[in-house]
C-alpha cells in the first residue's frame, strides 16, 4: 500500500484501468471497503470477496448465521471468486513461463486473503481501542499483504515469477 501523497495511487490506477493490468493492493483495499474504484473486474471480485467474509467474520447486517447450509454456500461463493479472478488472469496477463520461479499461490487466493485481511482489519478499527495490540496486529498483517501482493504483481509483471496453473 502506497502512503498518503505519494504519485503511486494515481498514477497506478489510470495504468490498471487503461491497460488491463492487475490494480494495485491500494485499488483492491479500497474496493474492498465498498469504494467507488475503477479498473476493472478484478475489483468487483475483490469486493464481493469482502462481502463474503464480511457474512462470515463479523456477520454484515447483524450477527454472524453459523448455519452450516450459510457457511457452505459462502465458501463455494468464495471458490468461484478466487476461479473467476485466476481466469481472469490467465486469460489477459500475459507470462513468462522460461525462467520464472514458480510463485505458491494464485493470483485469486492471494486476493482473497487481502479481502479478508481487509474485513478484519476495519472490523477491529471499529470494535476495539485506539491501543490494543490486536487492531495494530491486523493493521500490520493487512499491510504485509498488501506489500507482497504488490511485489509479486511486479515480478509476474517482470518476468521473474509466473503463477500457477490450478
Amino acid at each position: 500500500m502506497a502512503l498518503p501523497g505519494t504519485s503511486r495511487c494515481t498514477g497506478a490506477a489510470t495504468q490498471s484501468a487503461t491497460t488491463g493490468l492487475l490494480p494495485t493492493s491500494d485499488l483492491l483495499v479500497r474496493a474492498c471497503r465498498g469504494h467507488r474504484v475503477i479498473g476493472g473486474p478484478l475489483l468487483w471480485f475483490a469486493r464481493d470477496l469482502a462481502v463474503l467474509h464480511e457474512k462470515r467474520i463479523v456477520g454484515r447486517g447483524g450477527s454472524v448465521d453459523t448455519t452450516p447450509s450459510v457457511v457452505v454456500e459462502i465458501e463455494r461463493r468464495r471458490v468461484e471468486l478466487v476461479m473467476a479472478v485466476d481466469d481472469w488472469v490467465a486469460r489477459n496477463v500475459s507470462q513468462h513461463r522460461l525462467g520464472a520461479t514458480l510463485h505458491t499461490e494464485t493470483v485469486g487466493s492471494v486476493v482473497d486473503r487481502l479481502a479478508e485481511s481487509s474485513v478484519r482489519a476495519h472490523h477491529a478499527l471499529m470494535t476495539l481501542s485506539a491501543h490494543d495490540d490486536m487492531l495494530h496486529c491486523a493493521w500490520h498483517h493487512l499491510a504485509e499483504l498488501a506489500d507482497a501482493y504488490d511485489d509479486l504483481v511486479r515480478d509476474v509483471l517482470a518476468g521473474r515469477r509466473r503463477l500457477p496453473e490450478w
